[in-house]
């Protein structure tokens, strides 16, 4: 069967590549943005992706066309399908009608972290010799590949997305997942061009809750008042809260930066010790989750510390790109001013208080173009001396109108920003670079590290 995917090199829909694969479909693939890490792994698993949206690319006719979300009435392969008849699906249904049906799904939804707690459920079964499956937003260090098929395993791990299915389908991904155990990390605003405002995103979580079964467990945070939100509007399945205001695990922080830190029960009995390279309280959090999660199906606390002491955080997030005469890059999926903020203060906490960090960001995200949440922005940046924001087309607001200090510098140039980073940070190798976005930002990271050498 010969599938092809509009908007391959998405990273939920590249994954759903692999796995069409790994099944023995044949795979072909659109995309109007083509860049690694995506690109690279889809290549790697021999398949094949075509620039652009050209109606030729259905000719001859696949069997089936899995529409991603992003495409929209008008683009050329979009209407060559349906005048032609072609059947057609979107990601997370074909997900649901070929693999999800017949699998234990452990499920990961909120606003920040989805990637990274994915990734930890995964690493921490895969640990445990469950060999789950998975499919996570993102490339996992561990792995190697966002997305992997285990025929003879009954779990699968996915990152539950609240975005909507596909332009005949506005519902949200994670309807289509029927999960067993469901993470709910964190809800704020976000997605501005679907949704209108917090509320809208509480009812699609709600509807998510309900199809959760009664033997199934919610796992959430003790600290988040959206979720509470969400629960009160109904939850029929085991409930688990996590966090240090009362849940069933707790932490201690051991290192200010998060790299160690205890995990305790209710009572604040000590239960392990995590030793790893990721830094962060939200990441700290995130492991927590990850835990119970795993913990629910059978995985002791203790073995899941254990299988976090070797875990790598997915790439671009928080990953180093290169260190060049002391001075080193990170390059971060960051796009929303609540992980911008964290992800910063983790970095200093890391550095310590003597290092600059320079921070470069572009606010690519749909919710970020359209300027939701932008007064929240330049306090975001708070823990960075220097910040470099770079305005790309499409934005439908002024960065200027920002009340920025002479520290935080606009551009429209991006060859300038980049000339004038380079600068800066060859001036200064007492500094680290950090940049944040969750687009190919025209490689800046690699480039800064050739640059600097």
């Amino acid at each position: 069967m010969h599938v092809h995917i509009l908007g391959i090199c998405g990273t939920f829909m590249g994954g759903i590549a692999v796995i069409a694969k790994n099944l023995g479909f044949e795979v072909t693939g659109s995309d109007a943005n083509v860049y690694p890490p995506m690109s690279t792994m889809l290549e790697e698993n021999g398949i094949k992706i075509y620039e652009g949206y050209g109606e030729e690319q259905l000719q001859p006719a696949p069997d089936l066309v899995i529409v991603g979300n992003a495409m929209k009435r008008s683009i050329p392969c979009v209407e060559y399908m349906l005048n032609n008849n072609i059947p057609f699906t979107s990601g997370p249904a074909w997900l649901e009608e070929f693999i999800l049906k017949d699998k234990k799904v452990l499920a990961v939804a909120g606003t920040h972290g989805k990637t990274s707690t994915s990734a930890m459920v995964a690493w921490i079964l895969e640990c445990a010799n469950l060999k789950p499956s998975f499919l996570i937003g993102g490339v996992p260090q561990n792995f190697g590949v966002s997305a992997r098929i285990e025929k003879d395993s009954p779990y699968f791990v996915i990152e539950a997305d609240e975005y909507d299915c596909a332009f005949f389908d506005k519902r949200s991904k994670f309807v289509h997942y029927k999960p067993y155990v469901q993470i709910l990390n964190n809800l704020e605003f976000d997605h501005a061009d679907i949704f209108e405002n917090i509320d809208m995103i509480k009812k699609q979580f709600h509807h998510l809750v309900r199809i959760i079964p009664g033997k199934g467990e919610v796992i959430v945070p003790t600290d988040d008042k959206n979720i509470d939100d969400v629960i009160k509007m109904g939850c029929w399945s085991n409930l688990l809260s996590i966090g240090n205001q009362g849940g069933k695990l707790q932490y201690e922080l051991l290192s200010n930066d998060g790299s160690s830190f205890k995990v305790l029960d209710e009572n604040h009995n000590e239960l392990g010790i995590v030793n790893w390279e990721a830094i962060g309280i939200h990441n700290v959090k995130n492991a927590l989750m990850a835990i119970a999660a795993a913990n629910y199906i059978g995985v002791s606390v203790t073995d899941a510390i254990k299988a976090l002491a070797t875990f790598a955080l997915p790439k671009r997030r928080m990953e180093l790109k290169g260190e060049v005469n002391g001075v080193a890059v990170y390059d971060d999926f960051a796009h929303h001013p609540t992980a911008i903020k964290t992800t910063i203060h983790g970095l200093r906490e890391k550095v310590g208080n003597n290092k600059k960090i320079i921070a470069v960001f572009e606010p690519r995200s749909n919710t970020m173009k359209l300027g939701s949440n932008k007064e929240h922005l330049v306090e975001s940046f708070i823990d960075a001396q220097s910040v470099y924001m770079y305005a790309p087309d499409g934005l439908k607001w002024k960065p200027e109108e920002l009340a920025h200090t002479e520290s935080f510098k606009i551009y429209h140039d991006f060859d300038k920003m980049f000339n004038d980073i380079c600068v800066e940070a060859k001036a200064d190798n007492n500094s680290v670079i950090l940049v944040m976005s969750n687009g190919g930002f025209n490689g800046i990271a690699n480039k800064l590290v050739t640059n600097l050498a």
